[in-house]
């Protein structure tokens, strides 16, 4: 898929990740549909890039369909889903003030696992109302999982599990799509400088850049951006986890 026939909706598409994704992808010619629930930042970026956003709730199904359906009609189909967005707030499984609160994970699971796919299950309905290409695709859905699904640190019981489920759920989800010529990837980053990382000191940002084996220091969301433009151009990947994280292994 080349990116001027590309039409993507991008959630968390305000900040970080998401609108690093966005910007490059509408710099590169995709018409792009913000979804996000931030309705200062949302609109602003989505002007500077000549897209559009739809002010949205990942773990609602109401609220994505009706993103989906604002996206159809801003850019005349679908073809392309990036999940972007996610919360980690950090809390142990006991910690000094009792039990991890169930609320909290079952939050954190709510808008980074169950979200995601929602928006994927709604983005491949839409998807597979397209015209296949010469080689039968009508689309393709990126999903963000994390390092942390593969080495979390403490504090992480609830993030790493819901990342891990976006990895565990990348294969079946390409084969359940196969039929309807829909690849299905995750990308794993590693320490990345989105706004989260942004509010930490700089020397504690500096130290967590030292554990990065090669090279040195943080992650930039142009980077994540760039693979995501990749996955949607390299038409045979499929069904497969992609960790960008310079060699990073949490201890």
């Amino acid at each position: 898929m080349q990116m001027n026939e590309t039409c993507a909706v991008i959630t968390g598409g305000a900040s970080g990740l998401g609108e690093a994704t966005a910007r490059l992808f509408a710099a590169s010619g995709a018409k792009v549909t913000l979804l996000d629930r931030d309705t200062k930042r949302g609109p602003q970026v989505a002007a500077e890039i000549g897209g559009t956003f739809v002010e949205t709730d990942v773990t609602s199904e109401d609220s994505v369909q009706n993103a989906m359906s604002a996206a159809v009609a801003a850019m005349g189909k679908i073809n392309t889903a990036v999940n972007c967005a996610g919360i980690g707030t950090a809390e142990k499984t006991l910690g000094k003030n009792g039990p991890h609160s169930l609320e909290h994970y079952q939050r954190i699971l709510n808008v980074n696992l169950v979200g995601s796919f929602n928006v994927a299950r709604l983005a491949a309905a839409e998807m597979a109302k397209n015209d296949p290409t010469p080689d039968g695709q009508r689309g393709v859905i990126i999903s963000t999982a994390s390092v942390a699904a593969f080495d979390g640190q403490k504090g992480q019981v609830g993030y790493a599990a819901s990342k891990g489920g976006i990895v565990s759920g990348t294969l079946p989800m390409a084969r359940d799509l196969q039929r309807e010529g829909i690849r299905v990837m995750a990308i794993a980053p590693g320490i990345f400088l989105t706004p989260m990382l942004m509010s930490l000191p700089e020397e504690v940002r500096d130290q967590l850049a030292q554990d990065v084996t090669n090279p040195k220091r943080l992650g930039d969301p142009s980077e994540y951006a760039a693979l995501a433009r990749f996955i949607c151009e390299c038409g045979y990947l499929n069904g497969e986890v992609i960790r960008i994280d310079g060699a990073l292994r949490m201890q």
